[in-house]
């Protein structure tokens, strides 16, 4: 695979600040497992070795949506458990019905459930709820040390190319691996996407399985999820919008503009320096 282009962008919001905009574009990895997911993926679709593929996302999980692609693509059979219980009669949301024409075969399983996936017993009954006992299980997200080693590579490839790096967060993985990558004096940003206040920790012990330990120099900035996942909000919608207008670039909604809004918000408080080169790192595309 071929490194992703570094683009820089002119952005008089950015450039007033004293800061230059540069944009990663992971999203043009691969047509159907873009950026991070293609990172996260790869190694741990390598380890099922042609087993069944097991994982899990909430129901409008770009995960779920990335892994049921790479199963149709490789001949994989795969299996979603979704966060929440299927109402009946009613037709699958755009996501889930792509996971299915896709290949995946879907499992519901209410919340409280799904909060204690972790637990061996709750992950046994739910495998055998799902009749995939034998299948290889990739966590939510695809966050493991596998997908850490994975998203690594990201960071070497920017090393030396920017003083801070930016990715918005679900599970933890990408900035983990990201932020190993990068060389002396490089800073990886984390903008987490969802509510909680749990990233810090979820990226730490995610780099402590994976290298023994922390690495590379990394934060999280919290407060820019709007509500928590799968929301937006009018002024989110209002600024992607204009992003796209302004830079030619469709922006995907629930990860990517969450991150690009916090970039500029944090740059009008001053907290990069003028002189500051800041790389984002575009995670994905809005799906059709």
């Amino acid at each position: 695979m071929l490194p992703s282009p570094l683009r820089d962008v002119e952005d008089e919001r950015f450039g007033r600040h004293g800061v230059r905009l540069a944009l990663k574009r992971d999203d043009l990895i691969h047509p159907h497992l873009v950026g991070n997911k293609w990172r996260k993926l790869v190694p741990n679709l390598a380890a099922a070795a042609g087993r069944p593929v097991i994982t899990f996302g909430g129901a409008y999980s770009n995960h779920l949506r990335a892994t049921a692609a790479a199963g149709r693509l490789l001949g994989l059979e795969t299996v979603g458990v979704v966060r929440g219980q299927e109402l009946a009669g009613r037709p699958l949301n755009p996501s889930l019905a792509r996971c299915a024409a896709d290949g995946m075969r879907l499992h519901f399983t209410d919340r409280a459930a799904y909060r204690r996936k972790a637990e061996p017993e709750t992950l046994a009954a739910l495998l055998r709820a799902a009749g995939a006992e034998d299948a290889h299980v990739v966590p939510e997200g695809g966050s493991n040390a596998r997908a850490v080693h994975g998203c690594r590579a990201l960071g070497e490839e920017l090393r030396g190319r920017a003083d801070v790096v930016a990715v918005p967060c679900g599970t933890g993985g990408t900035l983990a691996g990201l932020a190993a990558g990068l060389g002396p004096g490089q800073r990886a940003l984390g903008i987490p996407v969802l509510k909680g206040g749990f990233l810090a920790a979820e990226t730490a012990a995610l780099q402590e399985r994976t290298f023994g330990g922390r690495r590379g120099d990394w934060w999280l900035e919290d407060g820019f999820h709007c509500g928590g996942y799968g929301r937006t909000t009018p002024a989110l919608e209002a600024f992607a919008q204009d992003f796209e207008e302004r830079h030619g670039l469709p922006v995907e909604r629930l990860y990517v503009a969450k991150m690009l809004s916090a970039l500029l918000v944090l740059t009008e408080r001053g907290a990069f320096p003028p002189g500051t080169r800041l790389a984002a790192v575009i995670t994905g595309r809005p799906f059709p």
